[in-house]
Parts: C-alpha cells; sequence; structure tokens
C-alpha cells in the first residue's frame, strides 16, 4: 500500500513527513542504534506526578527481570485494579519509561497500579524470551496482589505496537495454561501477523512504521522460527481459536501495516463472543497518538482507550481460581 502525502490527515502530516526522514529503521543494526539512544534518554527517568519504583525478579531462565511500578502519588485504602504493560518498538526496542504519558492517563482515568517490565529485545534473545518475560511479570503481578495493593480479581493486560502484540500473545498464552485469570485486554494497533500478506501490510511506505521494518523486526524477533509454522503465542493472528479471551479494546489508523490483521483480529475475536471496543482512524498512519499527541485525531484515539478502561474498570472482573491463589501464596 503506497501512501501518500495527500492520505494522510491534514494535522498528521507534517509531523508524518518529519518521522519518515529521521526515523525509518530498515536493518538489525539501525533497530540497535535507536535503543541504545532511547534506553539512554529514558531509563531510569522518574515522572513527578507518579509514584514509580523499581523491583529485580528472577526470570524462569534464572536471569533478572526488571519491572517499573507506577502507581498514583496518594493511593486509597481499597485494592486498586492493575495493569500489567508491554512497551512498543517492534519486539527490538523501547523500555517501559517511554510510555509514562499513557501511565499517567490511566492512572488519572481510574487509579491503577502499572507494572511494566523491561523484557528482553529480540536482539538479545528471540521469541519467546519476551513473552516468558512478561508472563513471569504477570505471574509476579498475580502472587504479589496484596503487598502491590491491587486487586487480584481485576488484572488487566495492555501495550501498543509490538507491545500490542505480546498483550495479545499474553492472554492466548494465560487462557491455555490457565494459571491467571485476565480480567480484561489492550492491545493497541497491535503488531499480530509475521506473514504480511494482507494488502495494508505489503508494501507499505507509510511514516514511523513501513513494511521494510515490520519485515526487520519479524525476522529478528522471531529467529529460527521466521518464515516456519510459528505458533500464535509469537504471532496471534495465526490463532484459530479465540474463545474465552478477555473483554478487549484497540484501535488502528487506516493507513497502517497493522490496519487489516487489527481488523480481523477484532472481527475474530466478535465472532468468539468476546467484547470488543474498536476504532479505526482515517488518515492515520502508525502510533500517530504518540508522535503527535496534540492532534485533534489522536485526543479522540486516546480519549477513546482512556473511556473504555475507565469503563472495563467499572464493568469486567475475572477471579482467580482458588487453587491458583494457593499455589502462588
Amino acid at each position: 500500500m503506497k501512501v501518500t502525502r495527500g492520505m494522510i490527515a491534514p494535522e498528521l502530516r507534517r509531523t508524518g513527513w518529519m518521522m519518515r526522514l529521521l526515523l525509518r529503521p530498515s536493518t538489525p543494526a539501525a533497530f540497535r542504534r535507536l535503543n541504545r539512544l532511547s534506553r539512554l534518554m529514558l531509563k531510569g527517568r522518574k515522572p513527578k506526578d507518579l509514584q514509580a519504583s523499581e523491583t529485580w525478579i528472577t526470570r524462569r531462565d534464572g536471569g533478572p527481570l526488571r519491572l517499573v511500578i507506577y502507581r498514583p502519588l496518594q493511593q486509597a485504602g481499597s485494592p486498586l485494579p492493575a495493569m500489567l504493560w508491554a512497551h512498543g518498538g517492534g519486539y527490538l526496542m523501547g523500555v517501559p519509561e517511554q510510555d509514562t504519558a499513557t501511565y499517567r492517563r490511566l492512572i488519572a482515568a481510574r487509579a491503577c497500579v502499572i507494572v511494566a517490565p523491561d523484557y528482553r529485545l529480540g536482539s538479545e534473545a528471540p521469541y519467546p524470551a519476551a513473552l516468558d518475560d512478561c508472563y513471569d511479570a504477570l505471574l509476579w503481578l498475580k502472587q504479589h496482589a496484596a503487598e502491590l495493593g491491587v486487586r487480584d480479581d481485576q488484572i488487566a493486560v495492555g501495550g501498543m505496537s509490538a507491545g500490542g502484540g505480546l498483550t495479545a500473545g499474553l492472554t492466548l498464552y494465560a487462557r491455555d495454561r490457565g494459571d491467571v485469570q485476565i480480567a480484561f485486554q489492550m492491545p493497541l494497533y497491535p503488531m499480530i501477523d509475521d506473514r504480511m500478506c494482507t494488502p495494508s501490510s505489503t508494501d507499505n511506505d507509510a511514516p514511523v512504521w513501513d513494511s521494510v521494518a515490520c519485515e526487520v523486526a519479524w525476522r529478528v524477533y522471531l529467529g529460527d522460527l521466521h518464515g516456519k509454522d510459528v505458533p500464535a503465542y509469537a504471532a496471534a493472528a495465526r490463532a484459530t481459536d479465540y474463545r474465552g479471551l478477555p473483554p478487549t479494546c484497540t484501535f488502528v489508523g487506516d493507513l497502517e501495516p497493522f490496519r487489516d490483521e487489527t481488523m480481523e483480529y477484532v472481527q475474530q475475536l466478535q465472532a468468539a463472543d468476546v467484547p470488543v471496543a474498536f476504532e479505526l482512524y482515517s488518515g492515520a498512519y502508525h502510533g500517530f497518538d504518540v508522535v503527535a499527541p496534540k492532534a485533534r485525531i489522536s485526543r479522540q484515539a486516546t480519549a477513546f482507550f482512556i473511556h473504555w478502561f475507565a469503563f472495563a474498570v467499572q464493568n469486567y472482573f475475572a477471579p482467580q481460581r482458588a487453587q491458583d491463589r494457593a499455589a502462588g501464596a
């Protein structure tokens, strides 16, 4: 899909074309450079308007995993909902601190605790390392709910882009394993189909994220699995059974590579009787809400998922099973 300037929403054009010039990772080395820059600029930064702390847990392979935990400055006495949040970056770059603006909006909408794992990137270790790290963090969150001051019947998962892909894979994995119950999920414009065979993902040259970057990212993230029978936990669009997944909110721009796979994912969830809130934004490229947050269309998209989050906190619960509480105690 060739994307011309005229196809982009007017308020997104200037930022989009600037990003097209500045941010076009087309090789693994380019991803590594961008990742080094993002970690240098963002890792360890703590917002003044939120409580932010770090803890380290032990991964299933024995290595250390950093978690960044965000909560309101003033926490009420009653337990809060919890959100495990996976950052984006094509599975190859990024840090939890990059999504502080989103954490701030979620916590302002409904007081909650956000646990953001600094999962291993594909350049360090290919799939399933990132999924394993996120799942280990999810289990830790469930097992430490009481000391974190969160409700263990209202644990959610969310993320943008590759973080959305990890969210979708994580909910499939959690459903199939059955040892943690997820109340709802927010896989926003998720990266979930490695096959890249849809009209929107074929020869897409939109700003921020295009088909070239997508191909490189999938190749590195999947490693030896690339081009083979990839499991649905790595690429959720490959799933054949969406029954029993938690209520879902997502949105996507109509110019980006992930448009068609997101829309197909929504249709599959709806066919499986999963409650879904979905919006498609015309003239929008990948990550438009992040790179141009003041644009009207970006504010609309942000208001959409924040409003749904507040609704989900009011309406969606998933009690942990008694045997799981005992196992995690």
